[in-house]
């Protein structure tokens, strides 16, 4: 599964991780008051690709009278699937300010975040799946407790990022803390934090029990590593990893599809980090990074993208 990511899982590269094979793909988070009431940038964000298999939305808020709207929305959209979230720890979602503390900050009242788990499997048909991590700190590991409650209310699955909110995302996951949940609750548990590759997938599934794993950061500059661990640990049909000329050829496509997207303003500056991911991948030499990532037209970008990419990528053990 492709981990949500702010700013990253946009359309474009969850389209891209699909085109390769993923078993499920995540949406960016979307705030669900904000969506409803359609403020400016917020649609456009979760133009979420509902025609899209194995496409899940994850909304996240404090209120549950938004939670459910917006969950109805995204359902008459066709959203397959909807996953709350209440992993992100980000100050700007956990703090009390605005429409109050929401993400990871819902660990510290379990009872108000399970009012808001029984608004959203109310209010639609389509499974519901929730995010979280192992607790609020060392002091509130809460996780199974949690788990056990969003399953008794209709929760499908249950992702665990291990980590606590306050550790961010600093130290090591914990996959061994993660057995805790998959102990708790008979609905599937998925591992998510530190996979980067079929390696610590395989290690992660081992420690912590889970039925899956969640893959983020470690996708950056790589949309095949899904497929390429689905195969390596299930059997899964081998992706084809592209090289030279093709890998070249893949960027540009994505680079593209952004633009298009975004727009050109907005579409250049998005692109940026993707570009450098591919380059960290493709051991891109200073200089033409420095060009690729400060060229000011597209046109600018995709004549130095051939040079950019011409190494062998490295490929995730």
């Amino acid at each position: 599964m492709l981990a949500p990511l702010a700013g990253i899982t946009d359309l474009p590269f969850r389209d891209l991780v699909g085109r390769f094979g993923a078993g499920r793909v995540v949406s960016e988070m979307v705030a669900s008051q904000e969506m409803v009431q359609a403020k400016p940038g917020v649609r456009e964000k979760a133009e979420l690709g509902y025609d899209r298999a194995g496409t899940a939305v994850q909304l996240a808020g404090r209120d549950p009278w938004w939670l459910a709207e917006a969950a109805r929305l995204v359902e008459a959209n066709g959203a397959a699937i909807i996953d709350i979230n209440m992993g992100c720890p980000a100050k700007k979602v956990t703090s009390s300010s605005g429409a109050g503390a929401c993400g990871s900050a819902l660990m510290k009242d379990p009872d108000h975040a399970l009012r808001l788990i029984e608004a959203v499997v109310n209010a639609v048909q389509i499974p519901v799946t929730l995010k979280t991590r192992l607790g609020w700190d060392d002091d509130m590991l809460n996780a199974p407790e949690i788990a056990r409650r969003a399953e008794e209310a209709g929760v499908r699955l249950v992702v665990i990022h291990g980590r606590t909110r306050c550790q961010f995302y600093k130290g090591r996951a914990d996959w061994a803390a993660i057995r805790a949940v998959r102990e708790a609750v008979s609905i599937p548990v998925v591992a998510n934090g530190d996979i980067t590759g079929s390696r610590t997938a395989r290690d992660a599934l081992d420690q912590s029990g889970a039925d899956g794993v969640m893959i983020g950061r470690g996708a950056q500059g790589r949309p095949w590593l899904l497929a390429q661990v689905a195969h390596d640990l299930y059997g899964a049909p081998a992706p084809e990893i592209p090289e030279g000329k093709a890998f070249t050829e893949m960027v540009a496509g994505h680079y593209e599809a952004m633009l298009d997207f975004y727009g050109q303003e907005l579409g250049l500056k998005v692109a940026r980090k993707h570009l450098g991911w591919y380059m960290d991948t493709d051991a891109t030499g200073p200089e033409l990074r420095r060009a690729v990532l400060t060229a000011g037209t597209p046109a600018e970008v995709l004549r130095l993208l051939p040079d950019a990419l011409e190494m062998d990528v490295q490929v995730a053990a």
